[in-house]
């Protein structure tokens, strides 16, 4: 930010909104009302950022449909968020990438590099590895064998893509990545204690000379198109099958994707999502925050899961669900109503609980109990 300079006309345009001028201003930046200098485009997108704009030093302000300000120039939008996110990639300085391919880096000469690639220090591209137009990959990023990577990536430092990996074009995977780990499956000689609490409902015996068997890995991982993956999220590789994940997912940092899982497309997945093998998660389906899903379900489209949510059935597609084990909202919701009632009927026992017992003490000399 800084070295990029813009008339109102300009952003106006950028943005797709409607420009009420009060006089010229260059606008080299954009920040919150109270950050603002008179070069700074001030972003209201709310209520209360709106009333900062008496507090701030900014002569152009952008603001939602309807909003008319005196005596500062105003750009409205119908999407303030959406014209946000088109304000950040004109003012955005995108990371240095490599130039060309590193004296440093080791690529196996069976890869195939295509045009423009960037190759950063100290990274690795396995054999008959493949790397597409305009792929960057900066320092300390390790390609597996018989990777294909699509056109237009950005791969940011220390991402890990196991062997056999498929990318689709446009994806950023952001630093720590790791696609194609083993997955997390074993078996054990006789039945264990986990079998026996799903079979039984509890553990009646317990083998202490058990022996615990990996499962090999034979699939291995599939990302769609435009997808971006944030920093330190695993994503492992299936059993037998691929790991899918679908084009134009959005998933943050520090998730855990099992073996086996099919993630749809347009998904967005928040930080501390954790979600066991072989689950099967519908188009644009959203998981909150810390949420949790058991292994061997299904979530169907266009569902939000909300925060903190330990999800350990299938739910059919548009449900919202929340809580631990977690159920639709609107039945959560019915369960503290229940619970603000039940409170209400203990308050009231408490208070006549003295007459009932002396009326048990009755019963009891009359001898009828």
């Amino acid at each position: 930010m800084g070295e990029r300079k813009f008339s109102l006309e300009e952003l106006a345009q950028i943005v797709g909104g409607i420009l009420t001028k009060a006089q010229d201003v260059t606008i080299d930046k954009v920040a919150p009302p109270k950050l603002a200098d008179e070069n700074t485009l001030a972003l209201a997108m709310n209520e209360e950022e709106i009333e900062n704009i008496a507090q701030s030093k900014a002569k152009a302000v952008l603001v939602p449909l309807g909003v008319n300000l005196d005596g500062i120039s105003t750009i409205e939008v119908e999407r303030p968020r959406l014209a946000f996110m088109k304000l950040l990639n004109v003012f955005y300085i995108a990371p240095d990438t490599p130039r060309n391919i590193h004296p440093t880096a080791v690529i196996d000469p069976s890869a195939k590099l295509g045009q423009n690639v960037s190759i950063g220090a100290n990274v690795f591209v396995g054999r008959n590895a493949v790397i597409g137009d305009n792929t960057a990959l900066m320092p300390n990023v390790y390609v597996g064998k018989e990777a294909v990577i699509g056109s237009d990536c950005l791969f940011h430092p220390g991402v890990n893509i196991g062997d056999f990996v498929k990318v689709g074009s446009r994806c950023i995977f952001h630093h720590g990545v790791s696609l194609g780990a083993d997955g997390f499956s074993f078996v054990t000689e006789a039945p264990n204690n986990i079998e026996q609490a799903r079979a039984e409902g509890a553990i009646k015996e317990v083998n202490t000379e058990v022996k615990v068997f990996k499962i090999p890995s034979l699939g291995s991982v599939e990302i769609g198109d435009d997808v971006e993956i944030g920093a330190n999220t695993c994503v492992d590789r299936g059993t037998v099958e691929n790991t899918v994940i679908g084009s134009q997912t959005k998933i943050d940092n520090l998730v855990m994707i099992g073996h086996n899982c099919r993630i749809g497309k347009a998904c967005t997945i928040v930080s501390q999502v954790g979600i066991a093998g072989s689950c099967v998660i519908g188009d644009r389906v959203v998981i909150a925050g810390q949420a949790g899903l058991k292994d061997h379900i299904e979530i169907g489209d266009d569902s939000i899961i909300l925060a903190q949510a330990g999800v350990t059935k299938s739910f059919p597609r548009k449900s919202v669900v929340m809580g631990a084990p977690a159920v639709l909202r609107k039945d959560f919701i019915k369960r503290l109503k229940y619970l603000d009632e039940a409170e209400v009927m203990v308050q009231k026992y408490k208070k006549y609980q003295h007459l009932l017992e002396d009326y048990e003490k009755f019963l009891n000399e009359d001898g009828k109990i």
